[in-house]
């Protein structure tokens, strides 16, 4: 693509959104994909519907090919020149034209998964509860939006999946033309591991050396290649929304996604900004809500990697989404935020992110491990919906209900989570206290650690640090700082919220 050339034909790729749709039409959706609606309240609606192919062929006439067609959004997307955007915008059903920023960051971690980076997340977030319950995702189907799948009908961690036709289908949105038969095969660029690894970390189990790597190990999957890593982070959000209604369209309700909008690359005028991390700016952004309120999928993102970089730092699009899970990461000791890890903005009036747990390098392995929790609730409670999955995630986690922006309600785990996808009360594991002195000394009398986790608070939920202190006497010395109003020690099994008055 050039850009600034001054070449008057030169090309730009855009977003055209369509006024209106015909009622007459049927829903482009399968009879499965209709009696899940029904199940959990959704009706079919105009967001279903095909586009008009009036206004199709009218584009057509104009010399417009559309790339994608968005059911969703009523749009298409369609590379112009411009004089074809002149004449497109002139079209009387043509309601919107909006820029496409060509580039999708990759939430990048390294390539290989060894035993000991994954061990320890399993044993965070209780495995061996869903193990024991028998809970390994059987029935349940996951769809998977990322890079290149390369090797994953070898990778000794999925071979299980392949033994038995796990994988029901699969789609390449970048090579178009590419047979179904090169899916697993083709390696362009080292992204092209990447939703190998992702898979691994939803689902993998390697019998041989008797390593588990993810919960849902009996999912069936349904995987989209919408991301081209040319230069490592590079990728097309017409493809991602694609990637989502076909999946929506074949009755997929849970979908991981280890890609995120943040910083484009080749024309810095289309970078997204950190305030435009709204939750609403976006365009993936709005087919993320669109199918977390209208098509009842839960859609689990990656926060981002960017936690570390002081020109962002903050969560990228669509984890920005009210109604999406986004995990974030945390360390292995102590559960508090791993350097990289983004923080959810303060100007966004519900938490991001929502839960995080560990992961050495980077939230795309942490968000597919919450994947495959959540599919081990829908095995034990398939009545569940996507809202009452992420609801009952949240609550499960290891500082509900004193979250925060850094690693949101914290670590889930497994025994509350069944306890309550099962209905069943909980044991109370928060409290608070009142202090109205500028230092506290909160006696921890059953805790053995040498040290524990504190998050200092502006308010109830935005960190202005994190740290870990010493456990001295069997008792952790609090000290307000100017601007605290809220401290959170994690005790793991026990959180504790300072309310400084």
């Amino acid at each position: 693509m050039v850009f600034g050339t001054g070449i008057s034909n030169a090309q730009s790729k855009y977003w055209i959104t369509l006024k209106d749709k015909p009622s007459t039409e049927k829903p482009s959706l399968s009879p499965l994909t209709i009696s899940t609606r029904q199940a959990i309240g959704l009706s079919v609606d105009e967001t279903d519907l095909p586009l008009n192919p009036a206004y199709l062929h009218s584009l057509s006439h104009q010399g417009v090919r559309p790339m994608f067609q968005s059911r969703w959004l009523n749009a298409v997307s369609a590379e112009l020149t411009p004089e074809q955007l002149r004449q497109v915008k002139a079209l009387s059903f043509v309601k919107e034209i909006v820029p496409i920023d060509k580039h999708i960051v990759i939430n990048s971690l390294d390539p290989t998964i060894t035993k000991v980076q994954m061990a320890p997340v399993m044993s965070q977030i209780q495995a061996d509860v869903f193990g024991r319950a028998g809970l390994t995702a059987k029935n349940v189907t996951i769809g998977v939006i990322d890079a290149g799948f390369f090797g994953a009908d070898s990778a000794s961690a999925l071979k299980q999946i392949f033994h038995r036709n796990g994988i029901k289908d699969v789609r390449d949105y970048v090579n178009t033309n590419r047979p179904r038969n090169s899916f697993f095969g083709s390696l362009e660029t080292l992204s092209d591991f990447h939703g190998t690894e992702v898979m691994a970390a939803i689902s993998g189990h390697d019998p041989n050396e008797n390593i588990q790597y993810g919960l849902a190990t009996d999912a069936t999957f349904y995987l989209a290649r919408t991301d081209h890593g040319a230069r490592e982070f590079r990728g097309e959000e017409d493809n991602w929304i694609a990637a989502m209604e076909w999946m929506d369209s074949l009755g997929v309700r849970i979908i991981n996604t280890s890609l995120g909008y943040a910083k484009g690359f080749t024309n810095p005028k289309e970078n997204y900004q950190p305030d435009q991390m709204d939750g609403h700016t976006s365009l993936i952004s709005k087919a993320a809500q669109l199918a977390a309120d209208k098509k009842g999928i839960l859609v689990i993102v990656s926060a981002g990697n960017e936690g570390d970089d002081r020109s962002w730092r903050i969560i990228s699009t669509p984890a920005d989404a009210q109604g999406v899970l986004a995990v974030g990461a945390t360390n292995n000791k102590v559960w508090n935020r791993i350097g990289y890890s983004s923080i959810g903005p303060e100007f966004l009036s519900y938490l991001k992110p929502n839960v995080a747990c560990f992961s050495l390098y980077g939230t795309s392995l942490s968000a597919p491990v919450i994947t495959g929790f959540a599919a081990c609730l829908m095995q034990a409670n398939p009545k569940l919906t996507n809202k009452e999955l992420i609801s009952i995630i949240e609550k499960s986690s290891h500082l509900y209900p004193y979250g925060n922006n850094y690693i949101g309600y914290g670590v889930p785990q497994a025994s509350r989570a069944l306890a309550l996808a099962k209905n069943q009360s909980l044991p109370a594991s928060a409290r608070s206290i009142k202090v109205t002195s500028k230092t506290y000394s909160l006696p921890l009398p059953d805790y053995t650690d040498t040290s524990v986790s504190v998050f200092h608070k502006k308010d109830e939920t935005h960190v202005s640090q994190q740290e870990s202190m010493r456990v001295q006497n069997g008792a952790v010395v609090l000290r307000r700082s100017h601007d605290e109003k809220r401290t959170t020690v994690d005790l793991k099994k026990e959180v504790v919220e300072i309310i400084w008055q």
